[in-house]
């Protein structure tokens, strides 16, 4: 090959820089810090739509800002194709020796390339590290001839930041300790994030923190309720978006499903917030079925406070053959592949479990469009059912616990007969107890429902109704 000039570097980042972004706190300088350190590898792990690909953009920029010296490499690992490509670019970029060659291995010519301190200092951003097979050579049509990690050189003059929804595939590229959780947003940055993509949209602050707390602090979709305000305003407001998302859940993912366009998400990612993290639904079944099932009976109770005794039913049934050692390794790995996804969060006594209300929603969605979803509302309600217990005084405590998940099935209505004559007795008991304690108002409610469904199905003669 003849002799190129060398390249200077520069910033490859895909995306334009946000001008609305927020800062979330001390996110950015944890971020920052990490890097900074030699040889670093650093992963932003959490829930699709979290911000982690925001977050990771806003850092390369303000590095290629601070060091004009650094190049900064966007990697996007979201298929095998696209992480090739990725590569590619890089190879171009910096002029690598040897990229022409159509039998070069091209991972191998970047690795070398990065090991090589005379290249400069740099940093290289993997961007939707959620699939373990794409990091790995036993992918089909992959160019890997090793695990990706392996081409990722341990330089004190680079790092790498990976971006991904599940902690175990992180690990696959840094360590334990180099994971920095990404949570939804607090509720400052929350209500500051929607008031910059609202533009000039006149609101009150209270609608807006209104929002905020209603789709979780999640900035996807934050942004996604946004931009489906601001262009249809002055004809919609916040508040009128408030009521219509209040509506039912079949408004809410009609709201939630719709695909605005976003400009620094990658093009193979969903818009949606729903979508997106189907996705990971989808992922998880392929992997480990059961683990599925769990996310499917949890997303009908209240998003708080699920206990585990509600779902141990669900794990004992799975294989009625297995040990109750068997069983409880199971139900573990089960919660670990959850947590692993950032979908649920284990309370600080370790007994109960809690979700966000969007991520019940989505896996509501789509056990609709999976035709499963009268079978886990029938499920919800025989285990709530069956724990449930009556409002007799020496019940008061455990009454209180569940309460909300009573209140959560009001809104479950079954179809099937027998799951129908489960849902007014657990109603009964539950508007027993709310009577118990002067919570009129639900109480009659409850026991209203209970019985016209008794009255359907038993007679208007029946003692159980008079």
């Amino acid at each position: 090959e003849r002799p190129e000039t060398p390249p200077q570097p520069s910033c490859l980042v895909p995306f334009g820089r946000d001008r609305d972004f927020v800062d979330r706190g001390t996110l950015l300088d944890q971020i920052r810090e990490r890097c900074a350190a030699p040889a670093s590898r650093v992963a932003l792990v959490g829930l699709g739509g979290v911000g982690k690909s925001q977050l990771a953009i806003e850092h390369c920029y303000r590095t290629a800002e601070q060091s004009p010296d650094t190049w900064v490499f966007w990697v996007h690992a979201s298929n095998t194709a696209r992480l090739e490509q990725s590569f590619r670019e890089i190879a171009d970029r910096g002029k690598v020796r040897g990229r022409t060659d159509p039998q070069a291995d091209v991972f191998k010519l970047v690795h070398d390339w990065l090991r090589d301190a005379k290249n400069g200092r740099w940093l290289l951003a993997l961007d939707n590290a959620d699939d373990a097979a794409v990091l790995s050579p036993a992918d089909s049509g992959s160019a890997l001839q090793q695990h990706l990690s392996r081409y990722l050189p341990m330089s004190r003059h680079g790092s790498v930041l990976v971006t991904s929804r599940t902690k175990r595939v992180a690990m696959q590229v840094v360590e334990d300790g180099d994971i920095i959780a990404i949570e939804p947003m607090h509720n400052a940055a929350a209500h500051a994030l929607l008031r910059k993509k609202l533009r000039d949209v006149d609101e009150e602050d209270d609608s807006i923190t209104q929002l905020a707390t209603t789709l979780d602090h999640m900035p996807l979709a934050l942004v996604q309720a946004a931009a489906y305000i601001r262009e249809r305003a002055p004809r919609c407001s916040v508040q009128q978006y408030l009521d219509e998302y209040r509506q039912s859940d079949s408004r809410k993912t009609s709201l939630l499903n719709r695909e605005e366009r976003h400009l620094r998400r990658d093009e193979a990612a969903s818009n949606s917030v729903l979508i997106t993290w189907q996705i990971s639904f989808d992922h998880i079944r392929k992997t480990r079925q059961s683990a599925t099932e769990l996310l499917s009976l949890m997303s009908f109770f209240d998003r708080q406070g699920i206990q585990e005794a509600l779902l141990r039913r669900q794990s004992s049934t799975a294989d009625e053959g297995a040990s109750a050692v068997q069983a409880d390794d199971e139900f573990e790995d089960d919660v670990l592949t959850l947590r692993d996804y950032s979908l649920i969060t284990v309370t600080r006594d370790a007994k109960t479990f809690e979700m966000h209300s969007l991520v019940q929603l989505a896996t509501r969605t789509w056990l609709e469009s999976e035709g499963q979803l009268d079978r886990w509302r029938e499920q919800f309600i025989s285990h709530l059912c069956a724990e449930m217990p009556t409002g007799a005084h020496e019940n008061w405590e455990k009454c209180q616990a569940l309460f909300p998940h009573a209140q959560a099935a009001l809104a479950q209505r079954p179809k099937d007969i027998e799951s129908l004559e489960e849902w007014a007795l657990l109603l009964y008991k539950a508007a027993w107890y709310a009577w118990q304690q002067g919570r009129a108002g639900e109480a009659e409610q409850m026991s209203v429902l209970s019985m016209e469904v008794r009255r359907e199905m038993l007679g208007e003669e029946n003692a159980d109704t008079l």
